[in-house]
């Protein structure tokens, strides 16, 4: 391994006469720009080239993306233990990354989301210093990298007694995600796996309030292919790793979503999540 002071000129005193290709979605035009006037060329752009090589992992990253999930999972067992009215968000993003960085994390896979109240009605609602309150539900969304791999999984609880609504709607979605997970396996598209989340929701009136694709993967980045949406018409493969994480959201009341990393097997699909999903009130 070799120690550089940057990747740019790295690359560049080892072309030895070669053409320098690019990843478009992961290079910035000012980026491009710099390389471009460097060699006295345009690099070739490979839009998505790499993408599919790494859309179905090998043992290793496997192996990686299981110690993530296992991370991720102690995280979320050390945070309950310190949820409770008063305690705000930040506090409770910061447990969470705390404990994943003590068990071995690199990091935090994304920014964590705990989004508590009505503030669960937002997908993305990063943690805040809002306080969590009594008969509320927090969502938390959370993931520890691991040797470069990212782990990805959604947990919604309780705290205290919410109302006969906030139950309904966490039954609705645990029915969904635990349906659709139930779907994941060789020769599934992602279109098919997402329209079963999206057939539940719609028995409980639901539909219109699940505002985002089911799932995706992931691996060296938190968002890879495959997808799992409307528009995916990927078959799914043996050693894919995805998402399963459908929700409903309410502006103005409340949110909820629960997610599981999944892998997908020969045989159909090996769930890497193993925290509890079960409504829990604390």
């Amino acid at each position: 391994m070799d120690i550089v002071a940057g990747i740019d000129d790295a690359v560049l005193t080892r072309l030895d006469g070669a053409h320098l290709a690019v990843e478009g979605e992961n290079m910035t035009v000012a980026r491009y720009r710099a390389l471009a006037k460097r060699l006295g060329y345009d690099p070739v752009v490979l839009d998505g080239a790499f993408s599919d090589l790494r859309v179905v992992k090998s043992a290793s990253e496997i192996d990686a993306l299981r110690r993530a999930a296992h991370v991720t999972d102690l995280a979320f067992a050390e945070a309950l233990k310190m949820m409770a009215p008063g305690v705000t968000e930040m506090e409770v993003a910061l447990c969470l990354e705390s404990a994943m960085r003590l068990n071995g994390a690199e990091g935090a896979s994304f920014t964590t989301i705990v989004a508590s109240g009505p503030r669960g009605a937002m997908p993305h609602g990063v943690a805040s210093q809002k306080p969590l309150a009594s008969g509320e539900l927090v969502t938390l969304d959370f993931g520890a990298v691991v040797d470069g791999y990212h782990a990805d999984m959604t947990r919604t609880v309780a705290i205290g007694q919410v109302g006969a609504e906030e139950r309904r709607l966490y039954e609705a979605v645990l029915e969904a995600q635990v349906a659709s997970l139930a779907a994941v396996g060789p020769g599934i598209t992602g279109r098919e796996v997402d329209q079963v989340a999206r057939e539940v929701l719609a028995k409980h009136g639901l539909e219109k309030n699940f505002t985002h694709s089911l799932g995706h993967g992931t691996g060296l980045v938190i968002h890879e292919e495959p997808r799992l949406s409307q528009k995916s018409d990927t078959l799914l493969r043996p050693g894919m790793i995805v998402t399963i994480e459908p929700g409903v959201y309410l502006p103005g009341f409340t949110g909820l979503r629960i997610e599981d990393l999944a892998l997908v097997t020969a045989d159909g699909h090996e769930v890497l999540s193993k925290s509890p999903k079960e409504f829990m009130a604390l």
